[in-house]
């Protein structure tokens, strides 16, 4: 006589395993509702501020706003350009930026790799004197670097602007912090190949840096790119001017020129940058996230 199998019953699901994936669902639904919300609640502004460029002056401040032009005077962006010479001055703006930045990309991985990786006495006072000078406002060493550009004859020199712009502790910090995140063992083998201080930096560490050298070029271009500050102390001509100067320039120096021209040169001034943060949004968040890991 055969002994029957008798198959057991399958266990049955004491809850719906779908609840917790619905509720993630739901949870991730309303997070992007409230990222969209935030994203338009910042966006509308420069919306509003590219409609108003070409928009007849006399609607720049009509309440509500317009938000879809029925009459659209593109020839705002040409008056910006015969009422001050702002062609010239977008070259200035560029011309210092550029400089600069070069110029702190230089400086900063050079006294980063230092404090990352040479031994000197005294480098930890330096660094933390160094990371002091952060917490000094820009205003109060304005009048000693004044006398410093006079005493060269610098003023109304756009070579004023880019010298001071030349060293950045920030950038320093920043590339420092990267450059502690490289394994010993990687500089221990070049030098065991007869590398010295200077292969290692240029030949390993700045090739392993693209991402954190891109994000802080980029944040000094925008530090540059927008100083109204300094630069208004340090330059009077027009034709010498850069951007943020020459808009106020625009403004208030000549008179009060139509609120639509301003826009459109506000418009013309951020184009750059956007542009430049669209193309290189990626390297930055990576250079960010790289430069916060260090051993």
């Amino acid at each position: 006589m055969s002994a029957s199998v008798q198959i057991p019953a399958p266990a049955s699901i004491p809850r719906d395993a779908r609840g917790p994936r619905v509720r993630s669902r739901a949870a991730r639904v309303v997070v992007y509702v409230v990222l969209v919300v935030l994203g338009a609640a910042m966006f509308l502004p420069l919306f509003w501020l590219v409609v108003t460029s070409v928009l007849p002056s006399s609607q720049a401040f009509e309440l509500p706003p317009t938000w879809i032009p029925t009459e659209i005077r593109p020839d705002n962006y040409a008056r910006t350009f015969d009422l001050v010479p702002f062609g010239v001055q977008i070259w200035n703006s560029i011309l210092v930026t550029v400089v600069a930045v070069i110029g702190q990309l230089a400086t900063s991985a050079l006294a980063a790799y230092a404090f990352a990786r040479l031994q000197f006495k005294g480098r930890e006072v330096i660094f933390v004197l160094f990371l002091a000078a952060m917490m000094i406002p820009a205003q109060v060493t304005v009048i000693p670097i004044f006398i410093m550009m006079r005493n060269l004859g610098l003023v109304d020199n756009l070579a004023s602007l880019w010298l001071p712009a030349l060293l950045s502790v920030f950038a320093i910090f920043f590339l420092r912090q990267h450059f502690l995140s490289i394994p010993a063992e990687l500089e221990e083998a070049a030098k065991i190949d007869g590398a010295g201080p200077w292969r290692i930096l240029f030949g390993m560490f700045l090739p392993l840096s693209g991402p954190i050298l891109t994000a802080v070029g980029i944040f000094g271009a925008l530090a540059v790119w927008n100083d109204f500050f300094w630069p208004n102390i340090m330059i009077t001509s027009p034709e010498n001017m850069t951007i943020p100067v020459g808009l106020v320039y625009l403004q208030a120096g000549l008179g009060g020129a139509p609120a639509a021209v301003v826009f459109a040169a506000i418009s013309v001034v951020m184009l750059p940058l956007l542009l430049l943060y669209l193309l290189a949004q990626d390297r930055i968040t990576e250079g960010v996230a790289l430069a916060g890991i260090s051993r």
